[in-house]
């Protein structure tokens, strides 16, 4: 971003939370900061599972393992500095320190939209495909669709992060949010925004149509095929297989859709916060929780590493 007053630009001040009371400051650090310990916690443990355990060797904990790892560099981009700055007066993060932040953000976030509708696909495989799942999903396919997603995600964050930062601030530092992104970003801009906010829209729901695709289709055949089953509790253990993954998606999309695709002009800067704070630290902290109490597989091997 450019200033038109030609004056030396350093960085900004992320407002975040500092218009509320002390004592809810405090609390809020708190909460975020068991948050945070859970998360890694969690996804540190999905992880190490899934690679310790021979019977986890499989492309179901392989997608899930880069799902950890994602979340895991998600929440750190944006969490332990959030608490800093709620306990301390200076809130201002550099010029290079923001364009970072908002490129790490968006390129993980990117990832975690595309590498759910894989996930989404590997359990039509299962599901649908149970005869030929080892054949579909070969582990040198796997490998390829992960990197596809991670590469997408950061072709997708570098766009869109060049964007934002083309345009002229105007002096304008004051970032009322607790991390880099780009509705409130958008509002320091000092021209006209609406070809850029087009432009950034239509990205999104570019980004968003392939795994959205994927996930219909993917969940789509699963059901057809799950009530062809005869037994009801041949049907359960067919939408148990599926049940975590749908309620990642479901937590993910919902959140990350309010943020990104609606209209600037019903954008709620504190609505916009504590959206942001959901997805940042709550669904990360609470994917590991969701696989882990639905699964079988992971709560055996949990058991056999504690013994």
């Amino acid at each position: 971003m450019e200033q038109k007053n030609g004056s030396s630009f350093t960085g900004f001040i992320l407002l975040g939370f500092s218009d509320r009371p002390q004592l809810e400051r405090r609390v809020l650090f708190v909460v975020l900061l068991i948050f945070y310990l859970l998360t890694l916690l969690g996804n540190t443990t999905i992880i190490a599972l899934s690679r310790l355990d021979p019977h986890l060797h499989t492309p179901m904990y392989f997608f899930l393992s880069n799902l950890s790892f994602l979340d895991l560099c998600y929440t750190t981009s944006t969490v332990p500095q959030l608490l800093v700055h709620l306990r301390g007066a200076d809130k201002s993060i550099s010029f290079g320190g923001c364009v970072a932040q908002l490129f790490v953000s968006l390129w993980l976030g990117s990832t975690e939209c595309i590498l759910l509708g894989v996930m989404a696909f590997d359990r039509y495989a299962a599901v649908c495909r149970p005869l030929h799942y080892t054949v579909i999903m070969h582990p040198r396919l796997c490998a390829l669709m992960a990197s596809a997603s991670w590469f997408t995600g950061f072709t997708n964050s570098s766009l869109q992060t060049v964007l934002i930062f083309l345009l002229p601030l105007c002096g304008k530092n004051k970032i009322d949010h607790f991390f880099c992104e780009i509705p409130p970003l958008l509002k320091l801009a000092c021209v006209d925004t609406t070809v850029i906010e087009s432009e950034v829209f239509s990205v999104c729901v570019i980004v968003l149509l392939i795994p959205v695709a994927l996930i219909t289709f993917s969940y789509g055949q699963i059901v057809r095929a799950v009530l062809r089953i005869k037994s009801a509790a041949g049907q359960r253990k067919a939408f148990g297989t599926c049940g975590s993954h749908f309620t990642v998606v479901s937590l993910f999309y919902g959140t990350g859709i309010y943020i990104y695709l609606q209209p600037s002009n019903n954008y709620s800067q504190d609505q916009g916060k504590f959206i942001s704070l959901f997805y940042t630290i709550v669904t990360p902290m609470v994917n590991p929780v969701i696989y882990t109490l639905r699964n079988k597989d992971v709560m055996g091997a949990m058991k056999k590493k504690t013994l």
